[in-house]
């Protein structure tokens, strides 16, 4: 193996003995790592290294830990559904994850708070670029990073299902009915160009061109939005229909991330789904100032460490996690 190759297992490796001693280890296990220390000078900075990111990490891994554990639970929750059989046991052992396991898990990657979204999905876009996507009858989206849908054909209407992200459709006509549900709303479609965004706050429907009929919830009044035009709901609540320059809020599609007066964990919140890894933002306060820019979604780390020169906060890397405070 090559020496980036061996640097890369020794702080696998790091993280590894970190869980074990972060236990109650053996007699037998403590020489095992003393062994594996003496064995070179990678070995040594990779523990170093482990060490000291977990000095700095003690807090937001705990916070992963808590947030994967409920999300496996969750996960478990709704496999089980169907035959009603609880897994108490299960989630007792989850609820008590390592915390450094999270942050191993922060490398690969991890997400269990998107396998829930994902079981039934039909299209799923992994961190990074967009993805594109042309269903059976023409119609053609596009997913941001981080996204997932269901697509139904089989009753003689057209629906897809947003379970997370957002998607820009552009409509085929063939005669059957479009529709696209996202949290409680529905989006009748009236031939069209539009967007359907999924966040923690709730969803949002964006048109760029023709029109649709948005409910925020079965039985509730019936909104039209035409080009320029968006609307919010959640929980079946909707605002009023507002105007918007739907361009620049859709140029994620060509790799731009726009803001006007955002928060900031707004901005991080869209960088995580193009990062690999994971980003944690720390701190109501940080998280709650406000900027304004365009910035490029293919270097997440790049324009983190520009905001960092602007904004003034810390940042903390290790194996894919990415901490803000």
């Amino acid at each position: 193996m090559n020496s980036a190759t061996d640097n890369a297992l020794a702080e696998r490796q790091a993280i590894q003995w970190l869980a074990v001693l972060a236990g109650q280890p053996s007699q037998a296990q403590l020489c095992a790592f003393e062994r594996w220390l003496a064995q070179g000078p990678a070995h040594a900075q990779a523990w170093e290294d482990a060490s000291q990111a977990w000095a700095h990490s003690e807090v937001p891994a705990r916070r992963l830990a808590d947030e994967d554990a409920q999300a496996l639970g969750a996960l478990l929750a709704a496999m089980d559904a169907p035959a009603r059989r609880p897994r108490r046991r299960w989630a007792a052992a989850l609820a008590s994850a390592a915390c450094v396991l999270a942050l191993l898990g922060s490398a690969a990657g991890w997400r269990p708070d998107h396998w829930l979204q994902d079981l039934g999905a039909d299209h799923v876009c992994p961190p990074g670029p967009v993805c594109s996507t042309t269903l059976a009858e023409g119609s053609r989206l596009t997913l941001d990073a981080g996204s997932a849908i269901a697509v139904d054909f089989a009753h003689g209407s057209r629906q897809v299902q947003v379970r997370r992200g957002a998607v820009f459709f552009q409509v085929a006509h063939t005669g059957q009915p479009f529709r696209v549900h996202a949290g409680s709303g529905e989006v009748q479609v009236m031939g069209t160009e539009f967007e359907v965004r999924r966040e923690a706050g709730g969803e949002r429907v964006t048109v760029l061109s023709g029109r649709v009929s948005v409910r925020a919830a079965p039985g509730q009044p019936e909104q039209i939005l035409g080009a320029d035009q968006q609307v919010a709901y959640r929980d079946g609540q909707a605002t009023a229909v507002g105007k918007v320059d739907s361009a620049a809020w859709l140029a994620w599609r060509d790799g731009w991330l726009n803001y006007y007066q955002a928060p900031f964990a707004q901005v991080v919140s869209d960088l995580a789904v193009h990062y690999p890894g994971r980003i944690l933002l720390l701190g109501d306060g940080l998280g709650q100032r406000t900027l304004s820019g365009s910035f490029p979604s293919q270097n997440p780390q790049a324009v983190i460490d520009s905001l960092q020169k602007v904004l003034g906060f810390e940042q903390s890397r290790f194996m894919g996690l990415i901490v803000l405070r």
